[in-house]
């Protein structure tokens, strides 16, 4: 099956009539799912990575778990402060062992070194990054990775991505990994020096989980929502930017230390307050929460950092 579309709404809203229409049924490990197989799904634009439907503000755990991979951790209490149940996927209580953080960005880290093949020889077929591996189920664990490749493709002057998951679920890891993997295609791009291409993702097992189909239902009953993008990032190697927006992320969750010296660009910069903003909604510091919301330049982040404040205000949280 090929579903395609301009940004992850358009596909997200396709995905899920499909598998509650022509779903097959199955119970694997973590439940009962309704199941579609062998799909390939393609987002022509990587910068519509966004959703506006997602109510409770996706766009800060997305921001979150990219964060956690690009630092090279597998710490469990780093992705845990974004996502609470991440817990559940433990095996020690201290790491996880599926992450995908050391695999791209630690001490062997594969993303670097494909990205120096794709500098040599553009037109290579061979940069790829290997995220599950036969080690992985040689032994139980409760995390493995989902996801099998991440291969980068240059062809007509422009960096695709194309990735291969041998499982998904479609209401809440799909967004996260489309907005994950096509960070990292643009952070890519930018080191290359050239545009992005497409981004295909292709899926094993896409499924919804039955305990989320009222939810998925809600989804469905918003309509389709006005086309939304994302900012590109600025022109060139972007490798100092990330490394103070990890310095930043760092501080916050661990001193709750709101940044003084911002980043000078307003993209990166924007991606900080959202970090500050999701830090003052756990820390309950409402008072400071509006005047730095409203810093926010990029109309659509800014809105999205709103509509969170008012849904945790809303909910006391």
């Amino acid at each position: 099956m090929f579903i395609k579309g301009d940004t992850v709404d358009d596909l997200l809203k396709k995905i899920f009539k499909e598998i509650l229409d022509n779903g097959t049924e199955a119970e694997p490990t973590k439940g009962r799912t309704k199941e579609l197989s062998g799909v390939l799904l393609k987002l022509t634009n990587p910068l519509g990575r966004l959703s506006r439907t997602e109510g409770k503000g996706k766009i800060f755990s997305c921001l979150g778990e990219l964060l956690w991979y690009l630092s090279g951790s597998n710490q469990l209490n780093q992705i845990q402060y974004y996502i609470q149940d991440y817990h559940k996927y433990s095996d020690d209580g201290k790491t996880i062992f599926g992450a995908y953080g050391p695999k791209l960005f630690g001490a062997n880290g594969q993303l670097p070194a494909v990205i120096e093949i794709l500098k040599e020889r553009n037109s290579t077929r061979k940069a790829v990054v290997q995220l599950f591996s036969s080690s992985d189920i040689k032994a139980p664990h409760n995390d493995i990775p989902c996801t099998c490749t991440l291969q980068f493709l240059v062809r007509e002057g422009k960096l695709s991505l194309y990735t291969s998951m041998r499982s998904n679920d479609a209401f809440k890891g799909l967004p996260h990994d489309i907005f994950a993997f096509t960070m990292l295609q643009e952070l890519a791009a930018r080191k290359l020096g050239i545009p992005m291409g497409e981004y295909g993702h292709y899926v094993t097992s896409l499924h919804l989980y039955m305990v989320d189909v009222e939810r998925v239902e809600r989804f469905q009953n918003e309509g389709w929502q006005e086309k939304i993008y994302m900012p590109s990032m600025p022109t060139g190697d972007q490798t100092s930017n990330v490394l103070k927006l990890l310095k930043h992320e760092r501080e916050l969750r661990r001193l709750n230390k709101i940044a003084t010296d911002k980043h000078s660009d307003g993209y990166w910069r924007d991606l900080s307050i959202l970090l500050e903003v999701f830090n003052l909604v756990k820390t309950k510091s409402f008072a400071q929460l509006t005047f730095i919301a409203q810093s926010i330049e990029n109309d659509e982040l800014r809105s999205l950092a709103v509509r969170k404040i008012k849904i945790s205000q809303g909910n006391g949280v």
